[in-house]
């Protein structure tokens, strides 16, 4: 079996588990190690920055995790899928903040920043920025420090030489106004990986319901099977967890199966991935509310559970670290994908 069908077959039986390390995050070295835990935790699948040097960076994770599978018991039967994430742009996930003249220094971002992107001197740290948005809600209003620069490239260009470096799956995050140019850049992400799904993130910040599945049914009419809808209820919101944070994944995911999979028998296999506030509570929540999905997608919530130990010098090489972040991030895993 190809691995576009063994991937079909673990979506088939929503089995897919995708470790969201952050479309602008662009640390090789914590990439690689989030990689290594959460491969021998059971994720079939790793979301990682249209860079080809991250894309690599992850493979050595997947790697490294194989060679430490037999110390820590445990079997990997499928090598995870990586995915690359491109945007539009506006949407949160390609776009870096940084801080304009105006900063009066009351350093209230620096705390609330997820990935530690913000030191004391306030020059935001491009490559661990994720663009989720915390400092700008942290920066007094009447301040308004907090600007962003949308982290675009020619996609033709790039997305060749991520796949070359190991990516199969590519996602573009589409959380704009605007159907024609999303439309244009699936079409080049579509002929970038005409063999593999290719997945397309969408929220309802921009969208009302019916615009939604218009969407969706004109991705569709691009890549056909090979289409995945992540849907995306709160983007970047995952941080605690609870039910009301995950409300918003369950929710759009359920607008999708009603509005759509089961009125058009056409999308009745069209695979959806919970994300956008996920945590540890998205797969209970999904089941109580019987809202079928085939995959769950969890970023700054898996991140954050096996942060203390990842942050770790030679974290990748130290098994007894590695052991004690095996632990919260294979039960999530294994609470997140269908028993």
């Amino acid at each position: 079996m190809g691995r576009f069908e063994t991937m079909r077959e673990i979506l088939r039986s929503s089995r897919y588990f995708k470790l969201v390390c952050g479309a602008g995050n662009e640390n090789a070295e914590e990439v690689r190690r989030l990689a290594v835990v959460y491969t021998l935790a059971g994720a079939n699948g790793f979301d990682v920055s249209a860079k080809p040097e991250i894309v690599s960076a992850c493979g050595e994770g997947i790697d490294l995790a194989y060679g430490y599978a037999e110390h820590f018991k445990v079997e990997i039967p499928v090598r995870p899928y990586i995915t690359v994430s491109v945007g539009m742009p506006g949407d949160h996930h390609v776009r870096k903040a940084f801080i304009i003249d105006d900063c009066v220094s009351c350093d209230l971002c620096i705390p609330v920043c997820p990935t530690d992107a913000i030191p004391e001197s306030l020059e935001i740290i491009p490559e661990l920025c994720i663009g989720c948005g915390n400092c700008e809600a942290a920066c007094p209003p009447k301040v308004a420090a907090i600007r962003y620069r949308h982290n675009g490239t020619e996609l033709a260009e790039l997305l060749p030489r991520c796949l070359e470096a190991g990516a199969e799956n590519i996602e573009l995050h589409a959380a704009v106004p605007g159907d024609d140019a999303i439309l244009e850049e699936w079409e080049v992400v579509s002929a970038s990986q005409p063999d593999n799904f290719i997945s397309m993130c969408l929220d309802r910040q921009h969208l009302s319901n019916v615009q939604l599945i218009d969407r969706i049914r004109a991705a569709y009419a691009v890549a056909g099977d090979r289409t995945i809808i992540q849907a995306d209820g709160v983007p970047m919101s995952g941080g605690s967890d609870d039910h009301n944070t995950t409300l918003q994944a369950v929710a759009i995911a359920d607008v999708i199966q009603k509005d759509l999979k089961d009125k058009d028998r056409a999308f009745r296999d069209l695979p959806i991935l919970l994300s956008g506030g996920t945590n540890g509570k998205t797969a209970q929540m999904a089941r109580l509310c019987a809202v079928p999905y085939q995959g769950v997608s969890i970023g700054t919530h898996a991140r954050g559970i096996v942060k203390g130990w990842v942050a770790e010098n030679g974290f990748e090489h130290d098994l007894e670290s590695i052991g004690r972040a095996f632990g919260p991030a294979a039960d999530l895993v294994s609470r997140s994908i269908a028993s």
